[in-house]
């Protein structure tokens, strides 16, 4: 099982350095295929997933995605608008085909995986995007190395003992300040190419640190879906990782942690 992972993470990475450094076309096609996998995956455990209100739900999906293509992300507040829209009158006309839940859950997919991952591509398309965007990955994967490995040498206070045993308080700021360091690291090495960016070691370091917190609450977020709808796993496309979500979870929270954070800490223009 661990080879198994340990290879499966492997080829991750190896396709997110061609696919980001590549960016452009390419990065949106593959951010858009993981945001509708993953947001089938989602449907799925709701049991919503083929049909009306899913299907609302990816053709939202697919209206936000276009706009952003087309740079008219600025419109999309319109399309969540539509969406609550549409799915409203999915369950007004057919109730009581669909319970309140369902309804909601919709919605909140679209938001929550489509949405939240696009900004992996808007990072990567803003002023030093090219650097900045590994930021995302700085922050998801390598507070998730540090807090596991902090947690396994010092952890002694339980997190989140109902939703998740294994993790503790010591791992959690584990994880957060090797986050921090990556970033500084990372700040300090490439700070250099970035034009637009004011102390890059400092404001890596920080964007980082923030990015880290709240990916912390996105893995247990999708840790806590789980274990409602008693589900051990959302996939398994990765072999040894299991599903989009279960890989992504927190980088749905640290792409736009990063894109924000760079925004409000960093960057001189936009």
């Amino acid at each position: 099982m661990f080879a198994t992972r340990l290879i499966s993470g492997i080829v991750l990475v190896v396709i997110a350095l061609v696919v980001v450094i590549t960016g452009g076309p390419l990065l949106f096609a593959v951010n858009c295929a993981i945001s509708f996998i993953g947001l089938f995956e989602f449907y799925r455990v709701l049991g919503i997933e083929k049909n009306a209100v899913g299907a609302a739900g990816y053709l939202s999906a697919a209206a936000y995605f276009t706009i952003l293509w087309f740079e008219g992300k600025q419109y999309g507040e319109f399309v969540i608008i539509l969406t609550v829209m549409l799915v409203m009158a999915i369950y007004v006309f057919t109730f009581p085909a669909y319970k309140t839940e369902q309804v909601t859950g919709a919605v909140f997919g679209v938001l929550y995986v489509p949405v939240m991952l696009s900004y992996l591509y808007q990072t990567r398309t803003m002023p030093d995007g090219a650097y900045l965007v590994w930021l995302i990955f700085l922050s998801s994967w390598g507070c998730d190395t540090c807090a596991y490995c902090t947690g396994m040498l010092f952890g002694k206070h339980k997190l989140a003992p109902v939703l998740s045993p294994k993790k503790s308080v010591e791992g959690a700021v584990g994880g957060v300040v090797g986050a921090a360091l990556l970033g500084m690291i990372y700040g300090a090495v490439f700070g250099g190419h970035m034009l637009e960016v004011e102390n890059p070691l400092i404001s890596c370091a920080l964007a980082c640190a923030i990015a880290a917190v709240i990916s912390q609450v996105g893995d247990l977020a999708a840790s806590a879906v789980k274990r409602n709808h008693n589900v051990k796993d959302y996939g398994k496309l990765i072999p040894g990782h299991g599903g989009i979500l279960d890989r992504f979870d927190s980088m749905i929270f640290t792409a736009p942690a990063i894109f924000f954070a760079v925004n409000f800490l960093a960057v001189k223009i936009l």
